[in-house]
């Protein structure tokens, strides 16, 4: 490598060729070019008599600089010239080990990791070595040293996975397959994170003794996580963490629901500096509740991507109380503890009424997934009934006990369980000796896996009848087995009974933190099904998975079903990789990351071998060697092109070129062989849209406007089509197809007729279009205006499309506007019409007012032969013209008539004939012939 360059020679004794320059000078100089033969008469006798031998002196000094150009390139090419050259000197003291990150931040770049694994084999390959190659994101790892052909077959198996990197069992098993053989170099592809074991892993290859270490791609990596997705009260927040911190940052969250769709974006923006941030998505809970997932525009990565559950969602609580609220005493609310429990997780609604027959009823309408009742004892008939066909759709009722609850009948049908008379209390006839606390709780349970509470305890309750399953439907009891929770199916719904009071009167559960806990799990399975695997243990088969692009794929055989009974956090691994457990009906959203994780940059410990340490965005270098072999090409045929004109191969015969004339090819020769100017085009004559513009001016053209909506681009092309081929039939006149213009950009000045239908999804013209089409109808075209809604009032503003209309003519200079007089040329310009239908019958068609006198002869005459500048109707013309390939109407008539889209055809040729021919059938000489037709 030259020094302060970063440039390096393949093959550096071929540099010494170029001291062989001179020598090459000194041969061209004594060896020119063969001078050129020119036959004179008189010197073929002397030749006879006398043939000295001539050669030329010397050759042209720039004809030998270009030779010896050429040789420089030559020589400068076979010494293999290369910028920013690459180290390729793997060590030969033993093979190759690759230890390569595929985990789920690999994906982005996972073919320019493969390009430079795939590099480096290709090295190995050069040099006879093994090569030992495992994957950090593998559940099982070969690492034994084989050929490069299986090496490159195990590289191209390999693909990114949905998961963290396992760096210490890979360095594990790569040095149990190396045993006692010394690597030579071990490359280490990495995606730039850290995580748990890495910087050990690192060390532990120091035991192995390699030569080098090549760790590539830990300088330059980015990578951007989403950790947690929390569903407030206004706002769905989110949080991230990144890789990159050195520059600030903005992102877009996208919400999806089920099916894919985007229905709420949000921003996500970082700070300089800063690893972590938080974004929000504004929408109603009605729309945060269909969200499924959650993505980062641009980053399609397992790690960027929230997949959501049913616990997700927010749940809609009516809370009901059988005891009136006391203003001074909040603390002995029955509802006070359930709200500050609920709100943050839930939206609440109350009940407006102490009337249960009518608060009932208005909070089922609101429809709620979860019904409150604190001490309700008896219900109305009237209610009970609503109520259980409310869960049996699928409600959940939560009931709290009470002194209400406890004097009403047992067989309350809105109870899980069967209760006793009255209840137990402290210090009563059925007391215990102390408080008791809280049992653990049953596996079936759904408050499996969190902490029992040492601290709550409860000194009045209602019992519940012993039964045969009562067990079954207990969730939680106390420490001497009488039930503390119940809860029963109803249909597709269900009933839950806390057998204590919702204020803290009867135990110290609603003042405490568990209480929170419990309500939160009951609610969240106010929605949650456990299908698909054992509901009783919480075991759920792999439904959906995440794959390392952000892709929801059917489960394949490796994952197995998630025990969520375990009472611990789950992670994804190889077991459970992340995406949705259970089952259509109700699933568990298993993530890659949890709240509050971080991503940190690797750590490369101080390492007592050699570390280099190179990006991995690919081979930077650049091979000169095309570039110097393609110069010295073009200069070789500039060469050849030189001699043949200097021995005259390219002149007539007779023609002998000056001096002046040589140089002049010369120049010519050479500025032929010259890249061509900027753009890659030479200058032209024509201008563009030269060709555009002489083909429409060969026929007589219809045009539309181009409105960007799809649907009515291709009604105003077909209607217009038809009505051409039809003024081709019956009139002389033999249109071109129709032409959709762009008003903002093409020539408007062709077309003697611009349709322009009104549409709701087009985009509003901007005032340079406006513009255009002002001065296209001063200066005698006119406008077709189509509204397509039967208007008959332009004022009047009746649908969104006449709208529309209006605000593009106010911004025009247009004349005032009637309806079409029984005398005007329009009616009679071929057709004898007294209405102008389209698809639609009854609106009329508006034109240019012409100025009132009692004597038609004395009119003022207009510019444009009288014909109006612009037109204007909401019949919808050209879907009365739209006929298929065959012949028939695209769109029926309103009312079907077969006969109206034949006078809308009439009108139609009017209408074109009006604008070609002017007001000349107005005249005085046409009236006899008209009464004539007219049958008067």
């Amino acid at each position: 490598m030259i020094a302060g360059l970063p440039i390096a020679f393949g093959a550096p004794a071929i540099l010494f060729g170029l001291l062989a320059l001179p020598v090459i000078w000194w041969l061209l100089r004594l060896t020119p070019p063969r001078p050129a033969a020119e036959p004179f008469a008189p010197l073929a006798i002397l030749a006879r008599v006398l043939k000295p031998e001539q050669t030329p002196s010397r050759s042209p000094w720039w004809l030998t600089a270009l030779r010896l150009l050429i040789a420089t390139l030559v020589i400068l090419a076979l010494a293999e010239p290369v910028l920013n050259p690459r180290d390729r000197a793997l060590s030969a003291d033993g093979p190759l080990a690759l230890i390569i990150d595929n985990d789920w931040a690999s994906a982005p770049d996972w073919e320019a990791r493969t390009n430079v694994a795939e590099d480096l084999i290709n090295e190995a390959e050069a040099r006879e070595l093994p090569v030992s190659i495992v994957f950090t994101a593998e559940r099982r790892h070969d690492a034994t040293p084989t050929t490069v052909a299986r090496a490159r077959e195990q590289l191209r198996a390999a693909k990114p996975r949905p998961l963290r990197p396992d760096r210490d069992s890979a360095t594990t098993a790569l040095a149990t397959a190396l045993g006692d053989t010394r690597p030579g170099t071990v490359a280490f592809l990495t995606d730039g994170i850290d995580s748990a074991g890495t910087a050990e892993a690192l060390t532990r290859l120091t035991d192995l003794q390699p030569t080098a270490l090549r760790v590539i791609g830990a300088d330059d990596a980015t990578a951007l996580i989403l950790t947690s997705a929390d569903n407030g009260a206004d706002t769905l927040k989110i949080e991230a963490s990144r890789l990159d911190t050195s520059m600030a940052a903005s992102y877009r969250l996208v919400a999806r629901d089920s099916k894919g769709r985007e229905i709420a974006t949000g921003p996500l923006a970082f700070e300089p500096g800063q690893g972590s941030a938080s974004g929000a998505i504004a929408a109603p809970f009605e729309i945060r509740n269909d969200i499924a997932r959650i993505d980062i525009a641009g980053y399609d990565t397992a790690g960027s991507a929230r997949l959501l559950d049913d616990s997700f969602r927010r749940r809609r609580v009516a809370l009901i109380s059988g005891e009136a609220a006391d203003i001074a005493q909040p603390l002995l609310s029955p509802l006070y503890y359930i709200e500050r429990a609920l709100s943050p997780y839930a939206d609440l609604i109350e009940a407006d009424s102490a009337d249960m027959a009518t608060a009932v009823p208005k909070l089922i309408d609101q429809a709620p997934a979860v019904i409150v009742m604190a001490d309700i004892g008896v219900l109305p008939d009237d209610v009970t009934g609503p109520l259980t066909e409310w869960i049996e759709r699928g409600g959940t009722l939560i009931r709290f006990a009470g002194p209400r609850l406890a004097a009403a009948p047992a067989d309350d049908a809105l109870a899980p369980v069967k209760l006793r008379n009255g209840e137990r209390q402290l210090g009563g006839a059925l007391s215990w000796i102390e408080p008791q606390p809280l049992a653990d709780y049953p596996a079936t349970s759904p408050f499996a896996g969190l902490p029992t509470p040492r601290d709550v305890t409860v000194s009045r309750q209602v019992l519940a009848e012993p039964s045969a399953d009562l067990a079954d439907r207990t969730w939680a009891s106390l420490a001497d087995g009488t039930p503390l929770v119940t809860a029963a199916d109803r249909g597709a719904g269900r009933i839950v009974l806390f057998h204590v009071t919702a204020e803290a009167g009867w135990s110290t559960l609603p003042i405490s933190g568990h209480f929170v806990d419990m309500l939160r799990r009951v609610v969240q399975l106010s929605r949650a099904v456990s299908g698909g695997g054992e509901a009783a243990s919480g075991i759920l088969p792999p439904w959906r998975l995440l794959n390392a692009d952000a892709a929801l794929v059917p489960a394949s055989g490796d994952a197995k079903p998630l025990d969520l009974g375990t009472g611990t956090t789950v992670r994804a691994g190889h077991d459970n990789p992340p995406g949705l457990y259970g089952s259509e009906d109700g699933f568990y959203a298993l993530n890659l990351f949890t709240t509050g994780e971080t991503l940190q940059p690797v750590q490369i410990p101080d390492l007592s071998i050699p570390v280099d340490r190179v990006p991995i965005g690919g081979d930077s270098s650049v091979d000169f060697r095309p570039w110097l072999f393609g110069a010295a090409l073009i200069a070789l045929m500039a060469d050849t092109l030189i001699v043949l004109v200097l021995n005259g191969g390219f002149r007539p015969r007779g023609f002998r070129p000056s001096a002046a004339t040589s140089a002049m090819l010369l120049v010519f020769g050479l500025a032929a062989m010259m890249p061509l100017a900027p753009g890659g085009a030479r200058a032209q004559d024509s201008q563009p849209g030269d060709a555009e513009l002489i083909d429409s001016l060969e026929s007589t053209r219809l045009a539309f406007v181009l409105t960007g909506d799809a649907e009515a681009d291709r009604t105003s092309r077909s209607g217009l089509d038809s009505l051409s081929r039809y003024l081709a039939q019956r009139t002389a006149l033999e249109p071109g197809t129709a032409v959709g213009v762009n008003i903002e950009t093409d020539q408007l000045a062709l077309y003697p007729l611009i349709y322009w239908p009104m549409s709701e999804d087009a985009d509003f013209p901007s005032p340079a279009a406006i513009s255009r089409i002002d001065a296209y109808m001063k200066n005698g075209g006119t406008v077709l205006f189509d509204t397509r809604d039967q208007i008959t009032d332009l004022g009047g503003g009746s649908s969104a499309l006449t709208v529309r209309m209006q605000q593009i003519l106010s911004d025009l200079d247009i004349p005032p506007l009637e309806p079409v007089p029984a005398d005007h040329v329009l009616t009679k310009s071929f057709f004898l019409l007294d209405t102008f239908p389209g698809r639609y019958a009854d609106g009329p068609l508006w034109v240019e007012a012409i100025p009132q006198s009692d004597d038609p002869t004395t009119r003022p005459a207009r510019a444009g032969d009288g014909v109006s500048s612009i037109l204007i109707t909401g019949n919808d013309m050209a879907a009365a013209w739209a006929e298929d390939e065959r012949g028939y109407p695209l769109y029926a008539t309103v009312p079907q008539d077969p006969w109206q889209r034949e006078f809308a055809f009439r009108a139609g040729v009017n209408i074109v004939m009006y604008m070609l021919t002017g007001n000349y059938k107005a005249d005085q000489v046409h009236i006899p012939a008209l009464l004539e037709r007219l049958g008067q």
